[in-house]
């Protein structure tokens, strides 16, 4: 299996680390890169690529206009520095959302979720990465609610509940409505850090004080565990016998 990618940046340094990072990668071919958007366009109304790693933020042409005009667009991974972007990335259907400087561990998810997205089923990559692994930074998101767009560190998040087409987000002292799908926050959030356990429910595991079948507690409110949902919740939270 050939993947055929186009790297698209504005900054000649993140070109070269994505290309560097892919060249652990035997199944991908890297056609071209390009430093607009504008550029790439026009590669793509020539050439067949399967995959795009597209920067957001760039002159002329944005990454997420760039996939917006595409009649039948590439699968994608975002790249970008700026968080606020993400969830319109997700809600292009991006395969993945990497924040820039991208460390190799967290570039490796990504191309797992490329193989099992090419292939079917999940591909576990196994190469050593040559790179530094960036320093561990805070997660947040931006939330728009109403006029304005909040910045909301994932630390502080209680429960994220979905309430028709908005989803509420739970703080310590006040909660947030925010217009966006509840699958789409769930790719944002970090993958070791929460757990989606019902198809309205998003729960920190830190925040957990206990666990039972069908609900889990969190300032002592009881949160279902949906059908679903409760095989995996019961690996994840069950005492060893």
């Amino acid at each position: 299996m050939t993947i055929r990618t186009l790297i698209i940046d504005d900054e000649p340094h993140a070109i070269e680390v994505i290309d560097g990072y892919l060249a652990n990668f035997p199944e991908i071919e890297v056609v071209d890169r390009c430093a607009t958007a504008i550029k790439a366009f026009k590669i793509l109304q020539s050439q067949k690529i399967d995959l795009l790693f597209l920067d957001i933020k760039m002159p002329g042409l944005t990454g997420t206009d760039l996939m917006r005009s595409l009649h039948e667009p590439p699968r994608v991974i975002f790249t970008t520095a700026f968080q606020e972007y993400a969830l319109d990335g997700f809600e292009l259907n991006a395969i993945d959302y990497l924040m820039k400087p991208v460390p190799f561990d967290r570039f490796l998810k990504a191309m797992n979720k490329v193989m099992t997205a090419f292939r079917g089923t999940p591909e576990v990559a196994t190469v050593t990465p040559v790179a530094e692994v960036a320093e561990k930074v805070s997660h947040y998101l931006y939330l728009k609610t109403e006029r304005r767009t909040s910045k909301v560190e994932t630390s502080d998040i209680y429960w994220i509940e979905s309430v028709k087409d908005y989803i509420k987000v739970v703080l310590k002292d006040r909660s947030l409505m925010s217009k966006h799908k509840i699958s789409v926050i769930e790719k944002l959030l970090p993958l070791d850090a929460f757990v989606r356990i019902h198809r309205s429910f998003i729960v920190p595991l830190d925040k957990i004080e206990c666990f039972h079948p069908n609900y889990v507690q969190i300032q002592g409110k009881e949160i279902p565990i949906g059908r679903n949902y409760k095989a995996d919740c019961h690996k994840r939270f069950r005492s060893d016998d």
